[in-house]
């Protein structure tokens, strides 16, 4: 399933103490939620720990939650606080700047993109990273990306697109090497 296409009732069912749908959700949605939390730290030890925060703090906010049709942008918004918070406090591990696990561990499409997903992670700046994370691993739309990051909607199209063809010129330079 689409992380983007997360049902919203899951959240409304946990504000009413539904365990199974904080499961629902957490099977959902952990791929996405970690890969954005490694987009942003670059240490999985750390980005496993916000991941775990942010679905605690997912279950005990779910009773404030106001339904919008973006679930997934909700959980999102709450990953990236959580992340700048752990930055700013300086309580986070050294920096492995290691991706396999996303990687390789994603099972949400073709080798072909897991290759495009890893040039991405390796090739790209902060920002650049964050937005093809985003795009490649939840589906969420640029509109709904440009949210959770709190930049202009342009500045999210522009940065995809400069991302692809970055990644494009990388494929086709490593592809030449064979």
């Amino acid at each position: 399933m689409n992380a983007a296409a997360v049902d919203e009732n899951l959240i409304l069912r946990m504000a009413d103490g539904d365990g199974a749908a904080f499961r629902e959700l957490y099977e959902q949605t952990s791929s996405a939620v970690y890969g954005f939390a490694l987009s942003i730290l670059k240490n999985r030890h750390d980005a496993e720990d916000v991941m775990h925060d942010a679905f605690i703090k997912a279950y005990t906010a779910a009773v404030t939650y106001r339904p919008m049709g973006k679930p997934l942008a909700w959980i999102l918004t709450i990953v990236r606080n959580l992340c700048y918070s752990r930055m700013r406090t300086g309580g986070m591990c050294e920096d492995i700047s290691e991706y396999e696990d996303l990687v390789h561990g994603n099972d949400h499409g073709s080798v072909l993109d897991r290759i495009v997903l890893q040039e991405a992670l390796s090739k790209l700046d902060f920002e650049e990273r964050q937005i093809v994370i985003l795009h490649s691993l939840t589906g969420l739309k640029h509109r709904e990306i440009a949210e959770i990051l709190d930049l202009p909607v342009g500045t999210v199209l522009s940065k995809y697109n400069r991302s692809i063809k970055k990644l494009k010129k990388q494929l086709d330079e490593n592809g030449g090497e064979e």
